[in-house]
């Protein structure tokens, strides 16, 4: 039987994007908050580890898209069939667990957890909450550039209608967004119990985290290319601590020579109330092209 994993973790995983649009909003755009700092939301960092879990690692992912043989992307219940097949009980009440007993064998919905709104209504919390990540960097430089169709405008209306179509594309300079993350194996417990499931373990911890240091640096599509994982930093709460730490986006700072200081983190976890909660840190990058200064201490290194 897999071990089961009951610490609660807090941690950071730093996506590093040159000249490139890591999470692009409607309109192509880096996003940015009002204040015109560009941001990343959680989405993107879930989908690239989802991703790489099920290209990679071969794993069942269930909150993914899919085409049908005509093309057309799956409805929820359409995804349910493919994963588990027909729908097997009838009863209100047992469909509900039946569903959940099934979602929960996909390693995203114990981690990420879900909502389920389609022959049935269930909400999952997932163990790993992750946030918005924010470019920790001091400068947001967005510029745009033309790019040419190799087709004309099909519009005949259109004065254009001879020429090949011009669209355009945007990136960003240089960005290190910084997400925060947190782990609590708690989370699914209940629904856990009620379907006599697995929770979370060991084996699932080991997937996240290589899912948190891996999945940017795969996807590596046109617009995502420039945009790789530069660090995970881990922090590991004894399995009987309540502490409680804030998120640490704003204890990330990345100075002008693209040295990422980590001395705030380190004042926070140095405070004595705090070390004594604190399992092990873990500290993922390459040191070959990241730059740390100011690491918490004890903090054990580990080749990204």
């Amino acid at each position: 039987m897999a071990n089961q994993f009951s610490n609660r973790v807090y941690g950071c995983a730093i996506i590093k994007s040159v000249n490139s649009n890591y999470n692009a909003d409607f309109s192509g755009q880096p996003r940015k908050l009002p204040n015109g700092t560009v941001y990343a939301t959680d989405k993107a960092l879930k989908y690239s580890i989802r991703n790489y879990w099920k290209k990679v690692l071969k794993e069942k992912v269930f909150y993914f898209k899919s085409l049908t043989e005509t093309m057309s992307p799956r409805s929820l219940d359409e995804t349910y069939e493919l994963n588990f097949g027909k729908f097997q009980e009838t009863d209100k009440t047992k469909l509900r667990l039946e569903v959940l007993k099934n979602i929960l064998t996909c390693l995203d919905v114990r981690l990420f957890g879900g909502t389920y709104a389609g022959k049935t209504n269930i909400s999952i919390h997932g163990t790993c909450q992750i946030t918005h990540g924010v470019n920790r960097f001091g400068e947001n430089v967005i510029y745009s550039e033309q790019i040419m169709s190799p087709f004309r405008n099909s519009n005949e209306g259109s004065a254009d209608s001879t020429m090949t179509t011009l669209g355009t594309q945007s990136r960003l300079e240089e960005g290190h967004y910084v997400h925060h993350f947190s782990v609590n194996p708690k989370n699914i417990a209940d629904d856990v119990e009620r379907v006599d499931g697995i929770g979370l373990t060991d084996d699932d911890i080991s997937k996240l985290k290589e899912g948190l240091r891996n999945g940017a640096t795969y996807y590596d599509s046109a617009a995502k290319s420039g945009t790789e994982n530069e660090l995970l930093l881990w922090i590991q709460l004894k399995s009987d601590s309540k502490l409680v730490l804030p998120s640490l986006v704003e204890l990330v700072d990345v100075n002008e020579q693209r040295e990422i200081d980590l001395q705030k983190l380190q004042n926070l976890l140095s405070e004595e109330h705090i070390a004594a909660e604190i399992e092990k840190i873990e500290l993922y990058y390459n040191k070959e092209i990241t730059k740390i200064i100011n690491e918490p201490k004890n903090s054990k290194f580990i080749e990204l």
